[in-house]
């Protein structure tokens, strides 16, 4: 759709979610406007068929046959309960990426939005996506409630700080689109506006080899991992970092949790929050030295460290492409994600109003 085009009452459909929310949303409305109908009709009916004719008429008794009472109770609450069903099944599928969906790490902060591509490019406002490709957006805030919402996908999902909220969509059309913030989140709220450019996936790899390179985030990561001393403890005196993403995890009270990024994140500003099985609260809390970019740097790293586990270690994985020979406990540092070369390029500074990238 051309973003300049002229204004519609309803948005173009551009996503394989919207039209399964069309569907539902033109149900609700045709009942809704069936039962304003059927009661204004009912109204008129009843005060012309039953008015007052003269001062001296007393109107009979009528009883309420009893089946309409009940129709009026059955009717509107079997209704009601078929919309809620078909919304929370909706609600629950949009909430659950396809295996294999390309993961975005989005940061809303006052007043712009920062975009994290897998493959290394980061964008402020802008977001650039194959078309047929499901994409996964992993979000949170650096200071207030936002909401990331793109009308045509059906999309609108809170941006909140201190936790991840997770929305995916698969676009069906190439143009671009609007990207809002559909909460008030301070006085420049209204600018904090964007667009998502769908591309054909062929388009969208030229895009990408010809953005400004910037160090893919598992790299950022490993350079984070190393300078805050992360692997003296990891694998020794701290649980191993290996096959740890998406694993389940024995915690101290006998819980067993999902290492998901929700835990990751947990993990690395409460240290304490969740303490593994066997291991003492000896971590440090970063939750005031690192900001959201650095932690989603981290938590890809630690992806990136799925299969790199010797199986030397009694409960190690299975080795993979990724495995090193090794005889002690892999902690979790991989020094071959910093080649022995000048250090690389450093990510751009980005303007705080939402301006263009800068470089040293």
């Amino acid at each position: 759709m051309d973003m300049e085009s002229p204004l519609r009452i309803f948005p173009d459909s551009a996503a394989t979610q919207a039209w399964r929310t069309d569907v539902l949303f033109f149900f609700e409305l045709t009942i809704s406007v069936l039962f304003v109908l059927l009661i204004a009709g009912a109204i008129v009916y009843m005060a012309l068929r039953y008015r007052r004719r003269s001062e001296d008429e007393v109107p009979p008794y009528t009883p309420s046959p009893a089946i309409i009472e009940w129709s009026f109770m059955v009717v509107p609450f079997g209704i009601m309960l078929i919309m809620f069903f078909w919304g929370g099944y909706l609600y629950v599928q949009d909430r659950r990426p396809p295996p294999g969906a390309m993961q975005i790490n989005v940061i809303g902060k006052q007043w712009m939005w920062k975009l994290q591509h897998p493959e290394g490019p980061r964008e402020i406002n802008t977001l650039h996506v194959p078309v047929g490709r499901p994409v996964k957006l992993v979000m949170t805030s650096q200071d207030v409630i936002h909401d990331f919402a793109v009308p045509e996908f059906r999309m609108k999902m809170d941006v909140v700080p201190g936790t991840y909220t997770v929305e995916w969509f698969e676009a069906t059309k190439t143009g671009e689109y609007h990207l809002f913030c559909d909460q008030y989140c301070g006085e420049l709220h209204s600018r904090m506006v964007g667009r998502v450019v769908v591309m054909e996936p062929e388009a969208y790899q030229a895009w990408l080899v010809g953005t400004v390179p910037n160090e893919p985030a598992a790299v950022s990561g490993a350079r984070l991992f190393q300078s805050y001393g992360c692997a003296a403890c990891h694998g020794q005196r701290a649980p191993t970092l290996a096959g740890l993403y998406m694993s389940k995890v024995k915690l101290d009270d006998g819980r067993v949790v999902v290492a998901d990024e929700y835990y990751l994140r947990e993990s690395i500003i409460e240290p304490a929050a969740k303490l593994v099985a066997g291991y003492g609260p000896i971590m440090p809390s970063f939750r005031a030295q690192l900001t959201e970019e650095q932690i989603f740097d981290l938590i890809e790293y630690i992806k990136s460290l799925g299969l790199a586990m010797d199986t030397s270690v009694p409960g190690a994985l299975p080795t993979g492409p990724e495995t090193r020979p090794s005889t002690q406990p892999f902690n979790g540092y991989r020094p071959d994600l910093l080649p022995n070369q000048p250090p690389a390029r450093q990510p751009p500074t980005y303007n705080e109003t939402g301006g263009s990238p800068t470089r040293e």
